[in-house]
């Protein structure tokens, strides 16, 4: 019997996960009121999602070229990732595909591991975002202080613009681990034996795109920029390399690039992109609602979408994928209604790939190479940075420490340290909140039933100390200080009614600070503990001493009367009208 009790129990466990599982898997599904918004305005989507194509063609060029798995590898994320991204994400404006973040993390997995390397990164990233949708991670996104993103999206910048130095002035890649390296030896490089061409191409690419999204915003000069560039090295002969030979159409999918001895190895890449592609798009997302009138989009949602995408995309050759803030942006402004849009702007692509692929072949990486460089310096808010940099300096720091630590480092490491240093800041604000303040010894109470002279008397032997704000590690030890200098006084009240929070630290300070007060036959008080603080105190016995003689008071009023009750055998005795 009791077998079988443990197989029943068991039986019921697995059928209370099992349902909980189901339940979790279809709230990250796409639902039906999702999935129906695509007929609301199916012209408008048809549009927008043609422009966006437009936009994204030589995007998804650019940025296969530039991670080191081709040209190839970016279409077929863009398609692939594209589609399964807007079907599964959880926003109805989102587009996704490969991007100048992803890129940057990328190329140092390319060099170290092979293509290969880099879809079983992809592979992996997509099982690590879609157990963090199951789990509810997409909620914690929304902690990454402002001045973290703005500091990586100002190195990304950095970092996308010295990749494609060697490109646009049509010198080989050293091969360097730093891009900064990379970017002074392809100068070098180009110093010793000029080529002209291919700067002319990536300047004039990038001038064309930047002076024409002031002048005409809405015309896709990326597009344009490219084919011009492609006819003149077509029509004058230019010796500048061409992205060259594309299949015609999609691979079969295959698993053939996995092997799972490089799995271990491949961990640590594997969770970085995953992290990147979730914090990049659920900011991509985030901006899109900004930018709509009543979108609103589900987190944990579009991160399954995402990791639906990344799970697949390397099946056909294609790279890791985020939500693209810039594309997205395209989409929004074109009028996109649903996410209609976005499986369109796939399809369009995947169009090209399967009927174009030999008109593409012909680009000029150096042209590409210009896109990238204008994209780039369309990432740089000014406004944005500025308004960071006056809010303080402690801001500014954060920017500057991320931005730098994504140049010298990567994306991981600049993160990591713009986290902590933006935690230790908070920190530090947080602790000089907390205050120690002497404050009369009746303020904000009711007046007393005593007389005015007995007051005064009181007041100098009783000393009250409000304590405001958080009572923690971080600054705690200031109190004992404080608290320790006390003198002159037989009895202090502590009114700790302010506390707004107490951790095992700030309870242990308090409590020697307590010690330290009675050991000088000073009588310590306290007054307006809260529950829950009380609880902390009481289990590392910081007010032991004071509950075993009961000085501990839920109002400051009782705290008085016990103090001025001890120490009517000591004070002497005050006379006059009303005694």
């Amino acid at each position: 019997m009791s077998g079988a009790s443990t197989d029943l129990s068991g039986s019921s466990a697995f059928a209370v996960f099992a349902r909980r599982a189901g339940a979790r898997l279809r709230a990250v599904l796409p639902d039906r009121a999702a999935l129906a918004t695509m007929g609301r305005s199916p012209r408008k989507d048809l549009l927008a999602g043609l422009t966006v194509a437009i936009v994204a063609l030589p995007l998804a060029l650019g940025f296969g070229v530039a991670s080191g798995a081709g040209a190839e590898a970016g279409l077929a994320t863009a398609v692939v990732a594209g589609a399964l991204a807007a079907f599964f994400g959880g926003s109805n404006l989102q587009v996704s595909g490969p991007t100048g973040a992803m890129t940057v993390v990328l190329v140092p997995i390319v060099h170290r591991f092979g293509t290969e390397g880099v879809l079983t990164v992809g592979l992996m990233a997509g099982v690590l975002l879609v157990a963090a949708a199951l789990g509810g991670a997409g909620r914690f996104m929304a902690y990454v202080p402002a001045p973290v993103v703005e500091g990586f999206t100002l190195g990304i910048a950095g970092v996308i613009g010295l990749q494609q130095v060697p490109a646009a002035l049509g010198v080989k890649a050293s091969g360097a681990q730093n891009v900064v390296v990379t970017a002074w030896d392809a100068v070098a490089d180009f110093a010793s034996t000029p080529h002209l061409a291919s700067l002319a191409l990536a300047g004039g690419v990038a001038l064309a795109m930047l002076v024409g999204a002031r002048l005409r915003p809405g015309i896709p000069f990326s597009l344009l920029a490219v084919v011009a560039a492609t006819l003149v090295t077509d029509l004058t002969d230019l010796e500048v390399a061409t992205i060259g030979h594309l299949p015609a159409g999609l691979p079969a999918p295959s698993f053939g690039f996995l092997h799972l001895g490089d799995v271990p190895h491949l961990a640590t890449a594997a969770l970085a992109v995953a992290a990147l592609a979730a914090l990049e798009s659920l900011m991509s997302a985030t901006a899109a609602d900004a930018m709509s009138v009543s979108e609103r989009h589900d987190s944990d949602r579009e991160l399954f979408g995402q990791g639906v995408a990344n799970l697949v995309a390397p099946l056909f050759g294609g790279v890791a994928a985020t939500g693209a803030i810039a594309r997205t942006a395209v989409n929004v402004r074109s009028g996109a209604a649903s996410r209609l849009a976005a499986l369109v702007h796939a399809a369009v692509l995947a169009v090209v790939v399967f009927a174009a692929a030999p008109l593409v072949s012909g680009i000029p990486l150096a042209a590409l190479a210009g896109v990238l460089i204008a994209t780039a310096v369309r990432m740089v808010e000014v406004a944005s940075l500025r308004a960071l940099a006056r809010s303080g300096r402690g801001e500014a720091a954060i920017l500057a420490l991320t931005a730098a630590a994504t140049l010298a480092f990567d994306l991981v490491t600049a993160v990591i340290v713009g986290l902590l240093v933006a935690g230790a800041l908070a920190l530090r604000q947080v602790a000089r909140s907390a205050a120690l303040t002497r404050v009369a010894l009746h303020e904000g109470l009711a007046p007393a039933d005593h007389h005015a002279e007995e007051q005064a008397l009181l007041a100098d032997h009783i000393v009250a100390y409000r304590i405001d704000g958080p009572v923690f590690f971080a600054g705690a030890h200031r109190f004992l200080l404080q608290l320790a200098e006390t003198s002159d006084v037989k009895a202090v009240i502590l009114r700790l009614s302010r506390v707004s929070a107490i951790d095992a630290t700030g309870a242990l300070v308090l409590g020697d600070a307590i010690a330290k007060l009675e050991g000088r036959g000073i009588l310590v008080l306290v007054s307006g503990a809260r529950e829950e603080h009380l609880k902390t105190l009481d289990a590392l016995g910081a007010l032991d001493a004071l509950h075993a003689e009961q000085r501990v008071f839920e109002a400051t009023p009782q705290a008085i009367a016990y103090a001025r009750n001890h120490l009517s055998g000591v004070l002497p005795t005050v006379t006059g009208k009303g005694r």
